[in-house]
């Protein structure tokens, strides 16, 4: 997001929410695994596990989209051509460069793959990430969330249901979580270029989100203002 955006969306939460963010970003979390029978259970046996559909209006939008899909695939095709040109072109100099990039994306998938960050949390259902994650959408049944780095912690934002326009005008508050309880971390301290952050707790559970963009402004952030977690 640019800067002309980031301000704006930080006087809406000032304004509408009363909050006074450090940086804040759109994020969204992957599928939620069924949970064990008995965790099931204690949870009241039903909790929600998926956003709610896309609304009748975001179904529309896609129906009206659908005839213009070939001209858009021709249009990312032309953009791939272009792309592969300009590679052809290259000098010396940005082909290092860009096997430079290439490598830091093949060692920084292998490491999320190490440490088990892609999944969605740790795998303890009994642990705090596990417990949070059971409520993530009974909290707000839209499939992204605001997540908003304060003095006092985290907090989570999203319409109450999900929308297919205007989710800013229909933000409130889903969810706190006080910096006593959990830490929003980069679990690469800044060394790859990556949509990840995970909201670890303090019995060391995590849940792994993922911003809109890489290099977020949440990322930023904790690079400037936290030391690098071990993941």
């Amino acid at each position: 997001m640019s800067r002309k955006g980031n301000r704006k969306q930080h006087r809406l939460l000032s304004t509408h929410l009363g909050i006074q963010p450090h940086a804040a970003e759109w994020c969204r979390i992957d599928d939620i695994p069924q949970p064990p029978a008995d965790v099931l259970q204690a949870a009241g046996g039903t909790p929600r596990l998926r956003p709610a559909r896309l609304p009748p209006l975001g179904m529309l939008g896609a129906v009206l989209a659908a005839p213009f899909a070939p001209f858009l695939l021709l249009l990312w095709l032309l953009a791939q051509a272009e792309e592969a040109l300009k590679r052809a072109l290259d000098t010396e100099e940005e082909k290092r460069s860009r096997r430079a990039r290439k490598d830091a994306e093949k060692r920084r998938d292998a490491a999320i793959v190490e440490h088990g960050l892609d999944r969605v949390f740790d795998g303890n259902w009994h642990g705090s990430a596990g417990q949070f994650l059971l409520r993530w959408y009974s909290h707000s049944t839209h499939h992204e969330r605001l997540l908003v780095a304060t003095d006092d912690g985290i907090v989570l934002a999203a319409p109450p249901q999900r929308v297919s326009v205007g989710r800013e005008k229909q933000l409130r508050v889903v969810a706190r979580i006080p910096t006593a309880e959990a830490t929003l971390v980069d679990p690469f301290g800044g060394e790859f270029e990556s949509t990840l952050l995970l909201i670890r707790f303090r019995d060391s559970s995590w849940i792994r989100v993922d911003t809109e963009e890489p290099r977020s402004e949440l990322h930023m952030h904790l690079l400037q203002h936290q030391p690098a977690a071990e993941s």
